[in-house]
């Protein structure tokens, strides 16, 4: 009887709290909204899963920012994946890599306009960024981090949070990829609301073609010019870039393919575990944490808003045979490629099938790509240490 007693007073059971059974009943609705409605299931079942992990008491499965290893003793599992690959800011580049050789830059570069709409999908981030300062009494590393959530891309999320804010880097990750998960629900509204029917069957102008030269050129080109100008989005967006290189010159089949392949497979695992380690009851049961969700709400809607509203602008000043379908300007955000093909389902219901924006609206998705990693790299040109 008395082993059976020191078992339960050494088992988890004996130390589990309200909190940690919250925090896994959370990670348990992550995993259900990626296996039963398909939000991003590559990455909500690693976070969700790695959230029930960080909250089962003595496992030491969780990680945060602020730990240091005592003499002699040995770094937990997660604890020493988070301190290599998100502290060191090594994981979330490299997934910027596998993006670049999945990504095709034609629709871009076939109608360079479009870069504008990515631009104007930011606002969002400026947005949540101020009102996490003004409204909320965030500092203004905080609300840096807290906005680049409007930007709609996780690794760039996780890399900016992790330098200007690590002990929001749970609830901010959490926020980023739930409303990438919510793209289907939450942008038909909006892009119904600012539009009419008529615009929505705007037919697009057919694009002009792109040489191979010029793919070729876009990446080193861009990357050299951006990154001179603002040199801290430089791990982002050269990685960005060197992978879309890779995918480009066709003589890099093999690097290509690992990595946009194995590579990002693997990353994707260690970061989305990673990252849902880091939300133990106690970092993130917090008043601060609504407060993060509920601005990174009003960051994505501002932003799917921004790029609607700024291709209706461009249009009043294109002749008609130019004009541009506004609802293109959604996908500015950089959600690629689930925010085109949400586009491309609003307009097809709304013109019966007559227009296909989806190659037409990948143009500001991969902008949006490219925006968000520089807005990363202003907030830590503004902030950063």
């Amino acid at each position: 009887m008395e082993i059976i007693r020191t078992l339960i007073n050494q088992s988890g059971f004996s130390a589990i709290s309200p909190g940690h059974v919250v925090m896994i009943a959370l990670g348990g609705l992550l995993i259900h909204l990626a296996i039963r409605r398909n939000y991003e299931p590559l990455l909500l079942i690693p976070i969700g899963f790695g959230a029930i992990l960080a909250n089962l008491p003595l496992a030491a499965l969780d990680a945060s920012s602020g730990f240091e290893a005592q003499p002699g003793q040995t770094v937990p599992l997660l604890q020493l994946i988070y301190n290599t690959g998100i502290k060191t800011e090594l994981l979330p580049p490299v997934i910027f890599l596998g993006v670049g050789a999945l990504t095709d830059f034609r629709p871009l570069l076939a109608r360079p306009v479009v870069f504008l709409l990515g631009a104007a999908a930011q606002v969002g981030i400026f947005m949540a960024a101020l009102g996490a300062a003004t409204l909320f009494g965030f500092t203004p590393n905080e609300a840096g981090a807290i906005g680049i959530i409007g930007g709609a891309d996780g690794p760039t999320s996780i890399f900016l949070t992790q330098k200007l804010a690590p002990h929001l880097l749970g609830a901010v990750a959490v926020s980023a990829y739930s409303y990438m998960a919510l793209v289907p629900v939450i942008q038909p509204p909006i892009i119904r609301l600012l539009t009419s029917r008529r615009e929505r069957a705007i037919p697009m102008p057919r694009a002009r073609k792109v040489s191979k030269t010029a793919v070729i050129l876009f990446p080193i080109l861009t990357g050299v010019v951006t990154i001179l100008f603002i040199p801290s989005c430089g791990p982002l967006l050269g990685m960005l870039l060197f992978g879309n290189l890779l995918r480009e010159s066709s003589v890099t089949d093999r690097l290509s393919s690992t990595a946009g392949g194995p590579l990002i497979n693997v990353v994707t695992i260690f970061l989305g575990l990673t990252v849902g380690s880091t939300m133990s009851a106690g970092s993130f049961l917090k008043a601060e944490t609504l407060y993060i969700l509920g601005l990174g709400a009003v960051a994505f809607c501002f932003s799917t808003a921004g790029g609607v509203l700024f291709a209706r602008l461009l249009n009043l000043f294109l002749p008609p045979s130019s004009r541009i379908n506004p609802c293109i300007g959604a996908a500015g955000v950089s959600a690629v490629p689930m925010s085109a093909r949400v586009v491309q389902r609003v307009v097809s219901e709304d013109s019966d099938g007559e227009v296909n924006l989806l190659m037409d609206a990948m143009g500001p998705n991969v902008a949006g790509v490219i925006g968000s990693a520089v807005t990363a790299g202003v907030f830590l040109a503004l902030f950063g240490s």
